[in-house]
């Protein structure tokens, strides 16, 4: 499916993380990968890395540090010349700012929120789009922003911030032949999933709504259909939220089993 591409993946921690399954999945279907990480975490990273099929090299990436882009844009320019495709999967917020503590969330916080979990992707696009010279393709990891969640707090906003920001790239990029879009995952068993309070609650509620079932434990179909969007059979969809949660998003009430 992306056979012969170059893709820039984040967000991998272990090989437990939604990325870590995406970057499999490219090496299985043909593409030529490198991760990002930074700081203490990216020993964590390279750890993962080191499970690959083919183990990738590991890049600085602090999506909240300029300079950083700018590295990664030289370093991708001298290693391939151009860029494919991109998964963002990169997000945070405080503690303070989730957990039910939505009201007393500084504002810091918040902008923490905002800005490592939505303005990056327009870093990063910013970044990659010179080396798309034939068109390319960028995905990010959405979690449904059209309700409130509970638990998810200024997450949940910075989510909506995010896929706003995904429509306007789509928008602006077009004209360079370069698709932006979303995956709005069902709740995942991840690192990232285990730093929010009450995480085992949320994902609950996909057990008794989602028609299909839903297995938190099992990344894969995120994995496929972030492939899809990274390949050339998704040329025509841009600025699309693709769900992949069972249906989970598309029911009102509980369902009876």
């Amino acid at each position: 499916m992306v056979a012969g591409k170059r893709l820039l993946i984040t967000g991998v921690l272990t090989k437990g993380s939604i990325a870590y399954a995406v970057a499999e999945r490219a090496q299985q279907e043909g593409a030529e990968i490198v991760l990002t990480g930074f700081g203490r975490t990216r020993r964590m990273t390279e750890r993962a890395a080191a499970r690959l099929p083919d183990p990738p090299d590991v890049l600085e990436l602090d999506v909240n540090n300029p300079e950083d882009f700018d590295a990664l844009a030289r370093e991708l320019k001298s290693r391939w010349g151009a860029v494919d495709g991109a998964l963002h999967a990169i997000a945070f917020a405080p503690g303070d700012a989730l957990g039910g503590k939505f009201m007393s969330a500084p504002p810091e916080s918040a902008e923490v929120a905002f800005r490592t979990s939505a303005y990056s992707f327009k870093g990063l696009a910013e970044t990659l789009v010179p080396l798309m010279e034939d068109g390319g393709s960028l995905v990010a990891m959405d979690f449904d922003a059209t309700v409130a969640w509970p638990v998810y707090d200024w997450m949940g906003v910075a989510k909506a911030a995010l896929e706003s920001v995904a429509r306007y790239l789509a928008r602006d990029l077009g004209a360079s032949g370069v698709r932006v879009n979303l995956v709005s995952a069902g709740p995942v068993e991840t690192p990232a999933a285990g730093g929010i309070p009450g995480f085992d609650g949320l994902a609950g509620l996909w057990g008794t709504q989602a028609p299909l079932g839903w297995d938190t434990g099992d990344p894969g179909p995120v994995a496929d259909a972030v492939l899809f969007l990274l390949s050339d059979w998704a040329r025509a969809i841009s600025g699309e939220i693709l769900h992949v949660d069972g249906g989970f998003h598309a029911m009102g009430a509980p369902l009876s089993r």
